[in-house]
C-alpha cells in the first residue's frame, strides 16, 4: 500500500527487454536507505518488487500484464520515474490509499500555468472516468492528486509548485502518457453497490414489501 506522495525521482539506468516483459535497473537514493529484498517500490505508480539492489540502484521485473497495462513499456534508458516506498503502518498518511495497481493510461491534452498552479488536462477512457468524482482523489504516475474538473473523456488536475518540481508530471509534455489509478475505496463501493443492484428485480421488491 502506498500514499501517492512521491519520495524521489529515480533514473532508469538500464532496461532488459523481452517480447512482453522486462527488467528495470533504476538509480535511486532515498528509497534505498532501508530497502530489503522483496520490498515493494512504486515506479510511476506501479507496484514493483525489488529482486536485487546496491547502495545506489535496484532491480525489478515487469511482468506481461503490467507491461501491457501501464506506460512502463515505453520507458527508455535515462528516463526519470517517480518512486515511493510502501507506507509504514505507523507513519503519517499524507495522500490517499494507493494500491500500485494501475487501472489504465491517460494522455496529457494540455498544460496551463494559472498563478502558481499548473492545470493539466488529460484524455481518459470512459471506463476510468466512471470511477472518478469531482474533488475526489486520483493517482497519476503514482502521484496523489485532486480532480478539479470532469468532462466527457477528460479530467483536469492541478499541480502545486512542489509537485510540479518533485515529480515526473512536471516534466511530461502534451501527448505523453501517464499511469492512472482511480480511488481504491470508490472502486470497492461501486462493486458492492453493483452486486447488490443485480438482485434488485421486480419480484425481489414485491417480496420485500415495495
Amino acid at each position: 500500500m502506498f500514499t501517492g506522495i512521491i519520495e524521489e525521482i529515480g533514473i532508469v539506468e538500464n532496461i532488459n527487454r523481452k517480447s512482453n516483459a522486462m527488467q528495470l535497473e533504476i538509480k535511486a537514493a532515498k528509497v534505498l536507505s532501508d530497502v530489503q529484498l522483496g520490498d515493494s517500490i512504486a515506479v510511476n505508480g506501479v507496484c514493483l518488487t525489488v529482486n536485487k539492489f546496491s547502495s545506489e540502484r535496484f532491480f525489478a521485473d515487469v511482468m506481461p500484464e503490467t507491461f501491457h497495462a501501464t506506460n512502463l513499456s515505453t520507458l527508455q534508458k535515462g528516463a526519470a520515474v517517480n518512486l515511493e516506498r510502501a507506507m509504514h503502518a505507523n507513519g503519517r498518511f499524507g495522500g490517499h490509499f494507493v494500491s500500485g495497481h494501475v487501472d489504465g493510461i491517460a494522455t496529457i491534452k494540455s498544460k496551463k500555468a494559472i498563478s502558481n498552479a499548473i492545470y493539466v488536462e488529460l484524455a481518459v477512457a470512459d471506463e476510468l472516468l466512471e470511477n472518478c468524482i469531482l474533488k475526489g482523489s486520483i493517482t497519476l504516475d503514482g502521484t496523489s492528486l485532486t480532480i478539479f474538473a470532469l468532462q466527457k473523456n477528460t479530467l483536469t488536475v492541478s499541480l502545486i509548485p512542489h509537485t510540479n518540481h518533485q515529480s515526473v508530471l512536471g516534466m511530461k509534455k502534451v501527448g505523453e502518457q501517464v499511469n492512472v489509478e482511480t480511488d481504491l475505496l470508490g472502486k470497492y463501493v461501486k462493486q458492492h453497490v453493483q452486486a447488490r443492484s443485480s438482485n434488485m428485480t421486480r419480484d425481489f421488491l414485491i417480496r420485500n414489501g415495495f
